[in-house]
């Protein structure tokens, strides 16, 4: 069950690139992440001091490129955390379903480019940690 997600089902992966002395290339091709992308949306002029995310996803997966700049993401899947630092724009973070995110430590210039397997949904956010972890233990203990 998609929902059960661990951190360690959120991996980093590469994103070919085409190198070239004018300036280098990134492809993201339908072969690169594990869906169909749906919506693409991107976060700048992030202030350093500010975080964004705070939520998770029942259904929806999400690939975050630092396509400038960089920032933390901290992962939580109701019993583990793990934090990933962005500062490449060709490699890219896959966030599975059923866990929480949260962005900070956003260099100045920071782009944080989101590609998501869904349109925008509002059902299938959780924006409260202590209703995400009652969300998990409900899904463990089916």
């Amino acid at each position: 069950m998609k929902h059960l997600s661990k951190v360690t089902d959120c991996t980093i992966l590469d994103i070919p690139k085409i190198k070239d002395p004018r300036g280098n290339i990134a492809v993201i091709e339908e072969a690169v992440i594990p869906f169909s992308t749906k919506r693409v949306y991107y976060l700048y002029d992030v202030p350093s001091d500010a975080s964004r995310g705070g939520h998770a996803h029942k259904n929806l997966y999400q690939f975050l490129i630092a396509v400038s700049g960089s920032f933390d993401v901290m992962l939580y899947d109701g019993a583990d955390r793990q934090t990933i630092t962005l500062n490449k724009p060709d490699k890219g973070l896959l966030i599975t379903p059923g866990i929480w995110r949260e962005l900070d430590n956003f260099s100045s210039g920071a782009v944080c480019l989101v590609l998501a397997s869904e349109v925008y949904i509002e059902e299938d956010y959780i924006r409260d940690i202590t209703a995400f972890e009652l969300f998990k233990s409900r899904r463990s203990d089916s």
